[in-house]
């Protein structure tokens, strides 16, 4: 059996992007699945799916909608979960086997996607991280002992996770890569190139902008008229190849 997870609370997503992201992990898997979703709101979340409740806000008004909320998951017990767990974030592909992701040095405690804007700094991204339940609680500890120091202290949540936890693993670069950061051809061939999927690529990260649906259509949101000049993706078909 292997489990997913996913969070969802707030309304930045709907239940169809937990809709989807079940329909594409139980695609890309050729073992029994379970997938996990702790949520607020499990309106139109798709029977397939294991619903758990979002545990009670406690923290600062600041943290509660922010990716610092998520680190009740490091708590010594979290649910009836256990031994390795793989969290994926909601704003993503998954356009391939998920089963590596066990696979991987299955011993570890902790591995993570690299940072595609920080590479070489020992930093993760946390679309994509595989944990063991119960062997993290440092990181909860360290976090609930005074949440807003952390968040003034770093950058985000997943500096905070790596930095608390050292030396970190990364999954193969290939297998995780960002849209917006990896496939997005350089300017100005991003305004005549279609973006393409590497055949090694099992999950696409769409961090910050184009949303999903945004980069299918070939939009980058922005206020700015400076960026319009070289913030531009054209439409890319694949992308509903996967996302459905």
């Amino acid at each position: 059996m292997q489990t997913v997870l996913c969070l969802k609370w707030g309304d930045r997503y709907g239940p169809e992007y937990v809709n989807r992201l079940y329909s594409m992990v139980s695609r890309n898997t050729s073992r029994p699945l379970r997938f996990v979703c702790i949520t607020d709101n499990p309106t139109d979340i798709r029977p397939e799916v294991e619903l758990k409740e979002m545990p009670p806000f406690d923290l600062p008004e600041a943290l509660r909608f922010h990716p610092f909320r998520r680190m009740f998951i490091f708590q010594e017990k979290l649910d009836d979960l256990s031994g390795n767990v793989l969290h994926l974030d909601l704003d993503l592909l998954v356009t391939g086997s998920i089963d590596g992701f066990f696979d991987y040095k299955p011993e570890l405690d902790f591995v993570v996607a690299e940072n595609w804007t920080q590479p070489g700094q020992g930093i993760g991204n946390m679309s994509v991280f595989r944990f063991r339940v119960g062997a993290l609680t440092r990181v909860w500890e360290r976090f609930r002992a005074d949440p807003m120091a952390m968040k003034r202290t770093y950058q985000n949540s997943q500096t905070f996770v790596c930095r608390t936890l050292g030396k970190v693993e990364f999954f193969p670069a290939s297998w995780c890569v960002s849209f917006k950061h990896s496939l997005i051809p350089v300017w100005p061939l991003n305004f005549i190139k279609t973006p393409s999927l590497p055949a090694a690529t099992r999950v696409v990260a769409f961090t910050g902008k184009p949303d999903i649906d945004e980069a299918h259509r070939g939009e980058w949101p922005t206020g700015s008229l400076w960026k319009k000049l070289y913030k531009h993706v054209r439409p890319t078909p694949w992308i509903m190849d996967h996302w459905c």
